[in-house]
């Protein structure tokens, strides 16, 4: 084994994400994690980061791949053909932030030159806590509420970032922000994101995420037009799927109806016929009406989908159909992209290709733009 390549070390989560599709907000917490799996979640996290790992197939002679035992790496790397050293040795379907932790500090000791994770901000807390910004990393986004701009814009990204940073194609190394929501406060409706630290990450603007940002103050009035709008043009007998935020919160306070912030609801004939709802939960209630989902975009990130939705999953998206997706945004969250496209990161990347190209969002009251799904 030639000394002179570079290491990648590869973390995986294997419950990172599990609440997301059965909408418990979060994966933190065994109790919660038994909760997703009786709902029927299924992990994500493993096959994105596989996702990214194919990306890297073609450079595997260039670098050795260090991972950790069983599904925290191990198992998706021999399922993509890699030939990984292996560290260390966790009980299936146990895993916790120790392990996590203990896996980032063994793979900083061996001198991985830059370390893969995959899970969500909890997994970034971890990260950082066991090594802070002396170990470069870079996450692959798998988790419900990704607000860190530690990770990339999706796991395919994640595989081209870190194929540049093996062949020194990358202009720069950055400290970018950890941050995490309180999950218990997220489930009672309270919002507030915290700063915990920062990480080293390899620079490309076009393939990581960035910091998510709030909503700016004195927009009420704005918001009130665009719920009236699409209050005003709702048809009988269709569903209406209303996802997170504070910009679709203002659609049902506009039917003075109650609103599950951080959740999905279903209105019909103006009239909540399902609250908090899960995947599963969607897909029945779609065999039987029209449908069309509204949404609003992630402030200073820019996605549709992906980001804390993820109960409008890949298969609610392709039966309710791209034609009637209503996306709603002030019109100062459109211009804080600076031009940069919309995303989405379904996981299902045939849902992703399908929702690229320009669509029409409501910024104001019979008030409309054009703007770009891209990459």
């Amino acid at each position: 084994m030639s000394e002179d390549r570079k290491k990648i070390g590869l973390i995986i989560n294997p419950v990172a994400g599990l609440g997301g599709r059965v909408g418990l907000k979060g994966s933190d917490g065994a109790d919660i994690q038994q909760r997703a799996l009786a709902m029927g979640a299924k992990p994500e996290a493993s096959r994105r980061a596989g996702q990214t790992l194919q990306q890297l197939v073609p450079l595997q002679a260039q670098f050795e791949l260090v991972t950790y035992s069983g599904e925290m790496g191990e198992t998706t790397a021999l399922e993509i053909g890699f030939s990984p050293t292996v560290l260390g040795s966790i009980a299936t379907g146990q895993t916790t932030a120790t392990d996590t932790q203990t896996a980032a500090r063994e793979m900083l000791a061996m001198g991985v030159d830059l370390l893969l994770f995959a899970g969500g901000d909890g997994t970034a807390r971890d990260i950082y806590a066991a090594v802070g910004p002396d170990l470069p990393a870079l996450g692959i986004p798998a988790g419900v509420k990704i607000h860190s701009a530690v990770y990339a814009a999706n796991p395919r990204s994640a595989g081209e970032l870190a194929g540049l940073f093996l062949q020194d194609k990358v202009g720069s190394m950055q400290e970018c922000e950890v941050m995490d929501l309180d999950e218990d406060g997220v489930r009672a409706g309270v919002v507030a994101p915290q700063l915990y630290g920062y990480l080293t990450v390899p620079y490309w603007r076009r393939l990581l995420q960035s910091l998510k940002s709030a909503s700016p103050a004195g927009e009420g009035a704005i918001v009130q037009a665009i719920a009236h709008h699409v209050v005003d043009q709702m048809e009988a007998g269709c569903l209406y799927i209303i996802g997170p935020g504070t910009t679709t919160r203002a659609i049902t306070d506009a039917l003075d109806l109650p609103k599950t912030l951080i959740g999905v609801d279903v209105v019909l004939n103006k009239q909540i016929l399902a609250a908090d709802v899960s995947e599963s939960q969607l897909l029945e209630l779609v065999k039987n009406h029209p449908a069309k989902i509204v949404v609003t975009l992630i402030g200073g990130q820019g996605y549709v989908f992906g980001r804390g939705n993820q109960q409008i999953s890949p298969q609610v998206i392709r039966h309710v159909g791209k034609k009637n997706l209503l996306v709603v945004s002030s019109p100062s969250k459109i211009h804080a992209l600076e031009n940069r496209p919309l995303r989405v990161d379904t996981g299902d990347p045939a849902v992703d290709e399908e929702l690229r190209g320009y669509i029409q969002i409501v910024v104001g009251y019979k008030h409309t733009m054009v703007y770009k799904i891209g990459d």
